[in-house]
């Protein structure tokens, strides 16, 4: 199933809705974004791949009140017009390990309890 994008109207009266809104519409599995459209923010456009615009709807409804289903389609994807092809050069990696750069000076002599 292709990614598409429900966009509802919702009726909000007060900031605690908005919020309860948002929150339900988040909660269903298989909502990848969830965000306010328009310029009063009374619209929620949800970008989803498996989720049902009418569960939706139904879920909004019973918990913030009335709600518009606007519109469902597809996703418009947006493509790079021209992606250059650039090869990075990469360098030789030089490491340079020093041996004496360990000390264990820590540790002291060995204890060896030898029975005579």
């Amino acid at each position: 199933m292709a990614k598409q994008k429900i966009v509802v109207k919702v009726t909000m009266n007060n900031k605690k809705k908005i919020r309860k809104a948002l929150k339900i519409a988040v909660s269903l599995s298989g909502v990848e974004l969830a965000s306010f459209v328009g310029s009063d923010s009374t619209q929620i456009a949800v970008t989803s791949e498996h989720v049902d615009s009418v569960e939706l709807a139904t879920l909004l409804r019973k918990g913030v009140g009335y709600i518009e289903l606007l519109s469902v389609g597809p996703v418009e994807e947006k493509k790079p017009a021209a992606a250059k092809e650039t090869n990075p050069t990469v360098g030789p990696l030089d490491f340079t390990v020093n041996p004496y750069q360990y000390y264990y000076s820590s540790y002291g002599m060995p204890y060896y309890a030898y029975e005579i």
